[in-house]
């Protein structure tokens, strides 16, 4: 359940960045901002233990990290998916969770600078790019993972409490509205 779950997931984190690239080159056509290739430089680094010159352009290794990042945080939000975690919220936290791995494996590999001292454009930039592709990941996610039924947290007076889940709607239901 919980394997299909993220399989699904990981196939919505694919679309999600097949979206995110689209848009990252209608952004480039408008900006003229040249392709990073900060992902590939990271992808040498995490695999091999060396570090790729700032000159260094491989587009595959660009292509795989990219595309393997994307698969691996879409089967984390295919598990939110089952687990009842759906809707525009969940995929607004999913967008602080890509964040955060793109900023941790390109700092602690000496890759990449932290956030803070990259441009306001910049910033932004990656901001809506990772905000597109987790949005397109969690549409595509919520649509292919159906919700595990079971016991459901709800709200109350007060306190919380779990209840026999008869809607399959999950635990957002309880937790976020």
């Amino acid at each position: 359940m919980w394997g299909r779950a993220a399989l699904r997931g990981a196939a919505a984190g694919l679309a999600g960045v097949a979206v995110m690239t689209a848009g990252e080159k209608l952004e480039q056509r408008i900006t003229h901002r040249p392709d990073s290739y900060v992902p590939a430089r990271t992808l040498t680094a995490l695999t091999t233990g060396r570090r790729l010159p700032g000159s260094a352009r491989p587009p595959v290794r660009n292509h795989l990290m990219h595309g393997g990042t994307g698969a691996a945080l879409g089967a984390l939000r295919g598990v939110w998916a089952a687990a009842g975690l759906r809707g525009w919220r969940a995929s607004a936290w999913h967008v602080a969770v890509r964040l955060a791995t793109d900023q941790t494996l390109e700092n602690a590999t000496g890759v990449g600078a932290p956030p803070w001292t990259w441009s306001r454009q910049d910033q932004v930039v990656d901001v809506l790019h990772k905000a597109v592709y987790s949005f397109a990941t969690g549409l595509v996610a919520d649509r292919l993972v159906a919700p595990v039924r079971g016991p459901r947290i709800v709200r109350g007076d007060g306190a919380a409490r779990v209840t026999p889940e008869a809607s399959g709607t999950g635990v957002t239901r309880g937790l976020w509205d």
